[in-house]
């Protein structure tokens, strides 16, 4: 029997709990007031007809490069109400890494924050089809070229009348980039379908009520935020409450100051909330559930004793494939164990690495993913379709992730099995990041790879690198100062090993394998215990 999924579509799920409980609480940004799902489906007509009007079209990219706030949400539901696609750009991509983005997507118009517009004056003359950009928020703006500068409120003061463009679950209705190993970042094309389901992941495995609220931290242009929390919050008819950022220092604070009864973890993000000083008041909160991804058997149990959290949920998923494995509500709770395949949705496999033949249960393999519903996966990467081909070979979406399925069904993941670098959350191309420290004049050869740091065994970024014939090696930190204005501040090595050679194939690739297996060398070089510090402005003085 075929599923209706004519409603999956993030303005027709808002129209409609606008239309059945309007004045139910739907989302607050920090500590300003909550928002009603009537005001929501306001404002987000509000921003289509705004967009709309200044000449925006069904199909057509929009660059969106915001923090965290009310508007991103009005701006995307309005986009996607009249038929055009958001692209949601991370706020740390600079130089190189936000042009190719830009031109990749061949974005006209764009919504960005003061905070990000001097990056853009660097690349203007490199992104000829971004001609005009909505500038949202208070904030010096500096003289372009030839961009044309205007106001976000032009935008936020559309007609408030319904819009009447028909979007299906078929249509694309976000663009979202993940990285790239062996070449530039890569455009994921994610149909209103493929949004849909993330949320409906979340309300169905946390099992969230209209009676919730979900304390949302991480940023909206990551499928994290965007679309587990704020439209699983969105979905159930819940509540939420958002914060520009994560603050390790607050976190338990916010809880309890919003009542919020759900939120997730990423990452170190556990690691830091771990950190913070013990408050005798910390177990007197209303959490109900955490989705934490991933913890260990040790940090599972501080988290549930010190926050008194009667349930935590894994799962696992990536940006192209949804999230097709998930803890059920009621299995036990195992650290390290992702869940059961989703399988109302998705099939997975645990194949073999080299034939994509299935494995014997037990045994490590690549985890293999493919849809059971049409548009409820990615469509492909924008302008990249020998890439798409290779990623979708045999049929099957290959992860990149290892992982094993048990006797029972659940799905343990192990660890990555490309070369991409994650770090504090974020997924780094180390194709990108050597494209940069090739372009210093002292370097021949760059190999990035991931290292494991010392504080919950996350990666951090090594640079091996080459010198060019009689060229002496340049001082650390004036390297890392080329790097810090053309990359995102999470993707600069933290370590730099200076080497003779590195290792090749036959064909001449770089054995990264072999890179990571040899890790830290004595004479490798180290950003922080050089004291050499970063935030996300660049280098603190």
């Amino acid at each position: 029997m075929a599923v209706d999924k004519s409603d999956w579509v993030a303005g027709k799920i808002l129209a409609n709990q606008a239309a059945q409980r309007g004045e139910a609480p739907f989302m607050q940004f920090e500590d300003g007031r909550m928002h009603t799902y009537g005001e929501a489906h306001r404002l987000s007509n509000q921003a289509g007809n705004g967009f709309a009007a200044a000449g925006v079209d069904f199909g057509e990219n929009v660059a969106v490069m915001m923090n965290n706030c009310l508007e991103y949400l009005w701006t995307w539901i309005g986009l996607g109400r009249i038929g055009a696609i958001p692209v949601a750009i991370n706020t740390a991509l600079r130089g190189t890494f936000l042009t190719h983005v830009l031109t990749n997507t061949g974005c006209r118009i764009g919504v960005f924050e003061p905070d990000y517009l001097d990056w853009l004056v660097d690349i203007e003359d490199d992104v000829p089809d971004l001609h005009t950009v909505y500038v949202f928020g208070e904030g010096p703006v500096p003289a372009f070229k030839r961009i044309e500068i205007r106001s976000f409120d032009e935008i936020l003061n559309g007609a408030e009348h319904d819009i009447d463009v028909e979007i299906s679950y078929r249509d694309i209705g976000t663009v979202m980039f993940t990285s790239g190993t062996t070449g530039p970042s890569k455009g994921v094309l994610m149909p209103h379908g493929h949004l849909y389901l993330y949320g409906e992941c979340m309300r169905t495995h946390m099992q969230i009520t209209p009676e919730d609220k979900y304390y949302i931290t991480l940023p909206l242009f990551h499928a994290q935020g965007l679309l587990m929390m704020s439209y699983g919050t969105l979905i159930a008819g819940a509540s939420g409450v958002l914060t520009k950022i994560f603050r390790a220092s607050s976190w338990i604070d916010d809880i309890r100051k919003y009542e919020a009864t759900l939120t997730n973890l990423l990452g170190a993000m556990n690691d830091f909330v771990l950190a913070q000083p013990p408050k005798s008041y910390e177990g007197d909160n209303k959490l109900r559930m955490i989705s934490a991804i991933p913890v260990t058997d040790e940090t599972l149990s501080q988290l549930k004793t010190r926050f008194n959290v009667p349930k935590f949920n894994e799962l696992f998923g990536m940006t192209e494939c949804n999230l097709p494995v998930a803890r059920p509500f009621d299995a036990p709770e195992e650290a390290g164990c992702s869940g059961k395949v989703w399988d109302d949705y998705f099939e997975v496999i645990i194949g073999d690495p080299e034939t994509d033949e299935e494995l014997p249960v037990g045994e490590v393999g690549e985890i293999l993913v493919r849809p059971k519903e049409p548009y409820c996966f990615m469509q492909g990467y924008n302008g990249m379709p020998e890439m798409t081909v290779q990623t979708w070979r045999n049929l099957w979406f290959h992860t990149g992730d290892a992982g094993r399925q048990d006797e029972r069904g659940y799905i343990w993941y192990i660890d990555r099995i490309k070369d991409t670098i994650r770090r504090r959350g974020e997924n780094i191309s180390s194709y990108e990041v050597e494209s940069v420290l090739l372009e210093h004049p002292a370097i021949s050869e760059a190999a990035a790879v991931a290292v494991k740091a010392d504080q919950g065994g996350e990666d951090e970024v090594l640079a091996c690198l080459v010198l060019e014939p009689g060229a002496g090696a340049p001082d650390p930190m004036e390297l890392l100062d080329f790097c810090v204005p053309r990359m995102p501040y999470f993707a600069v090595p933290r370590y730099i090993d200076i080497v003779d050679e590195i290792p090749k194939t036959p064909s001449a690739k770089i054995q990264k394998n072999k890179l990571r297996e040899l890790g830290l060398s004595p004479n490798s070089w180290d950003r922080e215990t050089a004291g050499y510090k970063l935030t996300r402005k660049g280098r603190l003085a």
